[in-house]
């Protein structure tokens, strides 16, 4: 028996494996990356000819010391565009159908894609989606010049080698890559089309950027898995923190694309001197700092996406989860000089394998520095490089489920001042009762200068979970999920964390990381009502009355934002304001027939604008 009649594929795919040139199966993770070089050459030129353009180079990939650095030749693509989803199939969804924006059935472009890959030389990645455990088959087929692609997919979701690969191995999602076809059919825009057929899920991915298909499409085939099973994946980190007295505690944070969600598995960033500055006032140009003598160990469980399957659940009353993915797609935009982040220059400059690079200035031959983005223009850096972080190669990673104490979320917020108010009134952290916490979920706000996405104006909404530009099926569906997750794990307690400003103060991510530092000291994020205080915004539930970490006291001001006279309460109203109207502009749209009777009166909640004690009335929260 070959090894491709392992297989049980649709006859298309069959079909097109029998008249390519070459089918190629890799057995090593080296063989990827060799071939991701055009044959281990020290410069490539990922290069299609496509009619009516002629040859096109989408990327290049250079070899250097420490892996290959990619670069796409179009700035556009070095970011994921948040509208490239479309739907094929006519299953339920509230996600733009592909008959709906371009006037035909998919059917005649799915056949034309089956003859381009006949005409090419291919490469079969088979893996399991969401993890060896408890994951599903799955298959991406791609022309082999594309192998940077196949090598990033292997190490995000790992892949089954070719002596491996079980009999009868029957994918239940294929992602098929056919890059061309951006140019001859979608005006050069990233797209994936979804194709949900009876007993598989198709993704048609047609450009390079690996974003929406390979990272965001499996995403996607997750979520569908789980909205026709019941259960959720989370888009969220997960960390566990130990103090320097032993104690533990379990935090995932969650939010919109840019929100913190890597950075929370980061140690805190330091000043050469070991200072943290906790933040610089934007108008008096003041800088506050804190002595931390000792930091805590961290041990990452998850970067981006965390497998909350029902056989994870114990009775605890905590959610329990495990990590979906193999490798994770490390923004590093953040990195614009050597030392500001020791811990990832270390593992990326000296890796145990070579890694695999975007949008950083690769040169051939020499080592890739991740302070070195690439160029969108003359002067303007890439706001999207990454790299692509095997588990395996992360100190002190934790594989097994874990026991999440407390679910943060997180916000890129802008500076907020008297005389320019906005939605930057959010302080260092807030505990939010249950039903908030659900609200934020659904509502889930981009916010402000949001570097991973080609949209980030204003704020606008990430959309259900946070994790909606990647799922396939019903808002309303996933909404409800969230909220019976929520109930379902009444001992996971719930917080509120903004990055980058803290009204008049740049911030960057020390919210965050001071946040992490507090709650794991304290053993837990249990409160008496002494120690907090109602938000003047019922939105962000109650800020804390004073937070002390290592003998220091945070002022005031970075906690209740109103405090700060660079804002006042005339400002902070205003930017309440504006929150409390973006909530409800976002939130009607849930309010259909399928919603759950509880999520509703939340909703109405909100929309009749009542306050915090309303919202704890409805789902209890235990302080």
């Amino acid at each position: 028996m070959s090894v491709a009649e392992k297989f049980v594929l649709p006859k298309e795919l069959s079909d097109a494996l029998e008249t390519a040139e070459s089918v190629f199966i890799a057995e090593k993770r080296d063989e990827l990356l060799k071939m991701a070089l055009g044959g281990d050459k020290d410069f490539f030129e990922i290069v299609y000819d496509v009619p009516g353009f002629g040859k096109v180079v989408e990327a290049t990939v250079a070899k250097c010391k420490n892996g290959a650095a990619v670069n796409y030749t179009d700035a556009y693509m070095r970011r994921r565009d948040p509208d490239c989803m479309v739907i094929a199939d006519g299953r339920e969804t509230d996600k733009p159908r592909y008959s709906d924006v371009y006037g035909k059935d998919f059917g005649e472009l799915r056949e034309k894609t089956f003859e381009w890959l006949k005409t090419q030389k291919l490469l079969l990645l088979p893996f399991m989606a969401g993890g060896m455990e408890l994951g599903y088959p799955a298959l991406l087929v791609a022309p082999q010049n594309a192998a940077f692609f196949a090598a990033g997919l292997a190490d995000l979701q790992g892949f089954i080698p070719k002596s491996k690969i079980p009999e009868g191995f029957n994918p239940r999602a294929i992602i098929y890559l056919a890059p061309p076809f951006r140019h001859t059919h979608f005006n050069g825009k990233q797209i994936v089309v979804h194709n949900r057929l009876d007993q598989m899920h198709e993704l048609f991915s047609y450009n390079l950027y690996p974003g929406p298909s390979a990272k965001k499409g499996i995403y996607g085939v997750l979520l569908n898995i789980g909205e026709n099973e019941g259960w959720v994946t989370v888009h969220g980190s997960t960390v566990k923190v130990i103090t320097p007295y032993d104690n533990e505690i379990v935090i995932m944070h969650e939010g919109a694309s840019g929100g913190g969600k890597s950075e929370m598995i980061e140690y805190i960033h330091k000043e050469m001197d070991g200072r943290v500055l906790l933040g610089k006032n934007l108008v008096t140009n003041e800088k506050l700092y804190l002595e931390l003598k000792e930091t805590c160990e961290l041990k990452p469980v998850t970067d981006d996406m965390a497998l909350c399957h029902p056989s994870l659940q114990n009775g605890s009353k905590r959610l329990r989860v495990v990590d979906a993915e193999n490798g994770w797609f490390l923004r590093i935009n953040h990195i614009t000089k050597y030392g500001t982040d020791p811990q990832h220059e270390s593992l990326c400059i000296h890796p145990k394998e070579p890694l695999i690079f975007l949008n950083l200035q690769g040169v051939p031959g020499a080592t890739c520095l991740i302070w070195e983005h690439t160029m969108d223009e003359p002067g303007k850096p890439c706001p999207n490089p990454r790299v692509i972080m095997p588990r395996a190669f992360v100190p002190n990673v934790v594989n097994e489920p874990v026991e999440v104490d407390v679910r943060s979320f997180g916000i890129r917020t802008p500076a907020c001042t008297k005389e320019k108010p906005s939605y930057g009134i959010i302080g260092c952290f807030h505990m939010l009762p249950p039903a908030l916490a659900w609200l934020w979920r659904l509502v889930a706000p981009r916010g402000h200068d949001n570097p991973s996405i080609t949209d980030s104006a204003g704020m606008s909404s990430e959309g259900v979970g946070s994790y909606w530009p990647f799922a396939t099926g019903k808002q309303v569906v996933q909404a409800n999920l969230l909220l019976k997750q929520i109930i379902e794990t009444s001992n996971t307690r719930f917080i509120l964390i903004p990055n980058q400003h803290v009204g008049a103060y740049k911030v960057g991510f020390m919210p965050q990381w001071i946040a992490r530092e507090y709650l794991a000291r304290r053993g837990s994020a249990r409160f008496k009502p002494e120690q907090l205080v109602e938000s003047k915004c019922s939105l962000l539930g109650y800020s804390l009355e004073s937070l002390k970490v290592d003998g220091t006291f945070l002022p005031k001001g970075f906690l209740q934002v109103n405090c700060q006279p660079e804002v006042g309460n005339e400002g902070y109203e205003a930017g309440a304001k504006m929150l409390e109207n973006f909530f409800k502009e976002e939130l009607s749209k849930f309010l259909t027939p399928e919603l759950d009777p509880l999520g509703r009166k939340i909703i109405e909640c909100c929309l009749s604008g009542k306050g915090l004690e309303d919202y704890i009335n409805l789902i209890p929260m235990k302080l």
